[in-house]
């Protein structure tokens, strides 16, 4: 399989073990236009912070269950500016850090600069799909093909599902010879078996609805006719056919009746059967619009469909009553068809190049048509994640200008310190109930909730039949020896026990089904 190669790709290739784990700390819940100081538990999240990091931090709580990721990366035209800042410990790439990538007079390193920021972002989006995931990349020409070998690269050839073509104007642009009024959606799932499973077909457009008639009061309403004959020759679809007008009609050369003549007859007598208004026209077989569950997508979108970039900034500015700062921002329509082909009620839609938050509005205007209960995760590293990100998102709930209020809630997050310092150890800044909650995820991939119980403080939880416990206190070593055990109270079939320091035997811990676990050791990294 082709490979691509670029400047500093040996280094970044695993750059995502490396980053550090950072907790999640909340700032404030917003819940049907009330903002609160508790957590809406929602499930929507808005996350402020670099979103390297914020993958990462997400990891615990969401590894191998995101359904649908769609991102919107810096397309790394030239007449833009990002910047690439990752911290890569290495000379060669530490030159670049905390540079605006721009046009830079024909930087060639650019292309090496994008690629660098893009594989490790990549490289944790894939650990946090799900089986039957997908996801979802919106670009243009400039690194589409070094893309896609990027992502045949982490998520195999085999997995890759489409190139979506996406007419994002409405008209040529004037000041080109061959002006580029398309951009690119270039999807792959996890796992393609199951991403072929998992798709939607797409609602019915209303240009789609209006080809439905009813020209003869049919009472099950309007329906569109199909032609009633198919390609080949099958000896028992040869038959003739009597219209109610007196005509007769046998299959043209070449082709046959679609269905036997008894599956005809039953057809007809349901009245599914169309000879036109003079009932004496060629059998046409009808098809009603309580029937349709919808149309198959095909890889190319017109803005007629799913909206073009002038309407993503109609949408803003309706919403801030005020220019846009987003040249190209994305119409919500564009990503309610995303979630129409991908998603379901109670999936996840995770964003992590969040811009002015439209996947969060069109997850929101999705909910309201069917009282859905789709969830969207936000990532934003640039200072306006909260004035225009989740500033956004309030409106959307609660309603601007004439616009209606969707309804719903959401939690708004910021990346706090890391779980552990450069040497290893334990952050006691995070606070000992972070450190809880990380170990029990760590340990069973559930998250840990609060629940009475008669146990000793060092209890996490029960899952599975293992009693879980983490032993440990600030400044002080702690040690599993029998005076712990004795503060035990719940009953397990097994027990895994954190501690700075163990006394006990090997032959008394595998006799009682114990597992000691060293701090920090023994603590799993993300």
């Amino acid at each position: 399989m082709p490979t691509l190669h670029w400047i500093g790709k040996e280094k970044v290739i695993n750059h995502h073990l490396d980053v550090p784990f950072r907790v999640l700390e909340h700032s404030y819940g917003f819940d049907n236009g009330t903002q609160t100081e508790q957590e809406t538990e929602s499930g929507n999240k808005i996350l402020h912070g670099d979103n390297l990091e914020a993958l990462k931090a997400l990891l615990p709580e969401y590894e191998g269950k995101i359904k649908c990721i769609y991102i919107d990366p810096p397309y790394n035209t030239g007449n833009e500016n990002w910047v690439y800042n990752d911290n890569v410990n290495d000379p060669k790439i530490k030159s670049w850090l905390g540079q605006v990538v721009g046009k830079e007079a024909e930087d060639l390193t650019r292309h090496d600069k994008w690629l660098c920021m893009m594989y490790p972002r990549l490289k944790l989006l894939y650990k946090l799909l799900s089986e039957n995931g997908a996801v979802f990349i919106s670009i243009d020409d400039t690194e589409v093909h070094s893309l896609c070998l990027v992502l045949d690269e982490i998520f195999g050839k085999s997995n890759f599902v489409a190139n979506i073509v996406w007419q994002k104007r409405t008209s040529p642009d004037a000041r080109a010879t061959i002006g580029a009024g398309h951009e690119h959606i270039i999807v792959y799932g996890k796992k393609w078996e199951k991403v072929r499973e998992n798709l939607n077909k797409l609602p019915l457009s209303s240009k789609q609805i209006k080809t439905f008639k009813n020209p003869d009061n049919d009472p099950r309403g309007p329906w569109v006719s199909s032609d009633f004959t198919a390609q080949g020759f099958r000896p028992n679809q040869m038959y003739s056919i009597l219209t109610p007008g007196g005509k007769v009609y046998t299959p043209p050369d070449g082709r046959c009746w679609k269905n036997i003549e008894t599956v005809y007859r039953r057809l007809e007598a349901e009245g599914r059967m169309w000879y036109g208004i003079k009932k004496d026209g060629v059998p046409r077989r009808k098809t009603y619009l309580d029937e349709r569950e919808g149309v198959a997508s095909w890889t190319w979108w017109s803005n007629e469909e799913v909206g073009h970039n002038q309407e993503g900034k109609q949408e803003i500015n309706s919403i801030f009553e005020s220019a846009s700062i987003f040249d190209t921002p994305k119409p919500s329509r564009l990503i309610e068809r995303i979630l129409h082909l991908y998603i379901k009620s109670g999936d996840v839609i995770l964003d992590s190049f969040a811009g002015s938050g439209t996947t969060a509005h069109a997850v929101l205007n999705l909910n309201k048509q069917d009282a859905g209960n789709r969830k969207f995760i936000l990532i934003e590293m640039e200072d306006y994640a909260e004035s225009i990100t989740a500033e956004r998102i309030k409106r959307v709930i609660k309603g601007y200008g004439s616009t209606e209020g969707t309804g719903g809630s959401f939690d708004f997050y910021k990346l706090g310190q890391p779980l552990f310092l450069d040497n290893g150890n334990l952050n006691e800044l995070v606070g000992v109930e972070k450190i809880r909650q990380y170990v029990f995820y760590t340990e069973t991939k559930t998250p840990l909730t609060p629940t009475k119980h008669t146990d000793n403080n060092y209890f996490l939880g029960k899952h599975n039949d293992t009693a879980y416990y983490f032993h440990y206190k600030l400044e002080e070593i702690t040690t599993l020896d029998h005076a712990f055990l004795a503060t035990m109270k719940t009953k397990a079939e097994q027990y895994v026990i954190y501690a700075d320091n163990c006394l006990l035997t090997s032959e008394f811990m595998t006799k009682h089904n114990i597992i000691f676990k060293k701090i920090p050791r023994d603590i799993t990294r993300f």
